[in-house]
């Protein structure tokens, strides 16, 4: 089976994508329609991670289904998206052809849109942020964690699917959505957004010195893409290069990324120990493994909020639970499962849900998140503001790595 990474604009959902190449066509009595219905149905078959399938019978359901006739490519779609919907698992969905083109143009590294990472609640199906991106129009406008997308352009998000939601998010450059939110006050309210072109630039490092502290070298890593750990390991080298004593990793509103991505930055960071758990539907664990030598053994402070999520979550949980660093800020979004990407043969696809992770000291993330060492409330700031004076959490940091308590942690590892 062929295997390939990718990263997600719509969820920063840590994924891994397997071609389904390993698909063999069904009896030549099959329509076409039937064929690709067929080869939906048989992934989810083999790689769901509810072998129950929400507890029902799945051999009888695609059997019903091609009893019933499939006229056209659109009846195909909608018989595939009724058999999703029955396990009751947003995070499986499936992707249309222009749908799945519009995730392949975000590897490229950009993009044109509002800049929000975005997910449907899996209690209460409604569209909420995960997390703006850092400098985009959502995030200048004041958009956070956890507040809801009530109606993009007077449509209300109820009636789309989370791809449909995004789609209608995206844009020419310089064309207007209005997105009616609604945050932890409960108070509605619409805010206009002029799409512009994002930049998806992973990674911003800066030397941080005053005179009689301590050189901390602070790096901002908003999105695990496929270069970011080769851009943090030339930051962490340019820092220690220019006199870094100590770290400040900032992973807040990190949606996530590429799961490969979480464990080559992590392993950075770590000689040895447990990176990250994974967890099939048989309940077998597979691992990943720290295998040394880390780049710098100086003290180090990570930063999270509500919008570290996914892959920021398995980095900071295995920086955590390994003694490596502490955490500092809110508790994360909990983001726990693991989504591949199968091929379907008219060009779209499956989002499935294959496996959940956990922690190195077994922590299921899913629904419940990180709770940081040192829990400091994000005071409303500026994105040019951001590991500033005028940063709260960020000074917590700094505030913690002068006690030396950090220093001792460090040296006993």
């Amino acid at each position: 089976m062929h295997k390939r990474a990718f990263w997600v604009g719509v969820l920063l959902i840590c994924q891994i994508i397997f071609s389904s190449a390993w698909w063999t066509a069904p009896a030549s009595a099959f329509t076409e329609e039937q064929k690709i219905f067929s080869q939906a149905w048989r992934i989810v078959s083999q790689a769901y991670i509810d072998d129950t399938f929400n507890d029902q019978n799945w051999w009888a359901l695609r059997e019903k289904t091609l009893k019933q006739r499939l006229d056209n490519r659109e009846a195909t779609y909608a018989a595939i998206q009724k058999m999703l919907e029955s396990l009751d698992d947003p995070f499986t969905r499936l992707l249309k052809p222009n749908q799945y083109r519009s995730l392949q143009v975000n590897t490229s590294g950009e993009l044109s849109g509002v800049g929000l990472q975005i997910a449907l609640d899996a209690e209460t199906g409604e569209l909420e942020v995960i997390a703006p991106i850092a400098g985009s129009p959502a995030d200048q406008a004041g958009i956070s964690p956890r507040d809801r997308i009530l109606e993009i352009d007077g449509v209300l998000t109820s009636e789309l699917t989370l791809d449909e939601a995004a789609s209608r998010m995206r844009g020419p450059i310089g064309t207007t959505v209005t997105l009616r939110i609604q945050g932890d006050d409960g108070k509605p309210k619409s805010i206009e957004l002029v799409r512009d072109r994002i930049a998806l630039n992973p990674v911003y490092a800066v030397l941080d010195t005053h005179p009689g502290s301590t050189p901390v070298g602070y790096i901002r890593l908003t999105q695990f893409s496929a270069n970011a750990p080769t851009e943090v390991a030339d930051a962490i080298n340019q820092l220690e290069e220019q006199g870094a004593d100590a770290y400040v990793l900032d992973l807040r509103n990190n949606p996530g990324g590429l799961l490969q991505a979480g464990i080559e930055i992590a392993r950075l960071w770590l000689d040895k120990g447990t990176v990250v758990y994974t967890v099939n539907r048989q309940g077998m664990l597979g691992s990943f493994e720290a295998n040394g030598p880390a780049l710098t053994e100086d003290p180090l402070v990570v930063l999270v909020n509500q919008g570290s999520a996914s892959a920021s979550e398995i980095l900071a949980g295995a920086l955590q639970d390994n003694g490596r660093a502490k955490l500092v800020g809110e508790k994360t979004f909990g983001k726990g499962l693991i989504q591949s990407l199968f091929d379907l043969s008219d060009g779209s696809g499956l989002a499935v849900t294959v496996a959940k992770y956990e922690t190195p000291n077994h922590h299921d993330i899913h629904k419940l998140g990180i709770t940081p060492d040192f829990q400091v409330p994000l005071e409303q700031i500026t994105f040019n503001q951001v590991g500033t004076t005028a940063d709260g959490q960020y000074q917590a940091a700094i505030e913690f790595l002068a006690s030396n308590s950090v220093v001792a942690d460090a040296v006993s590892n």
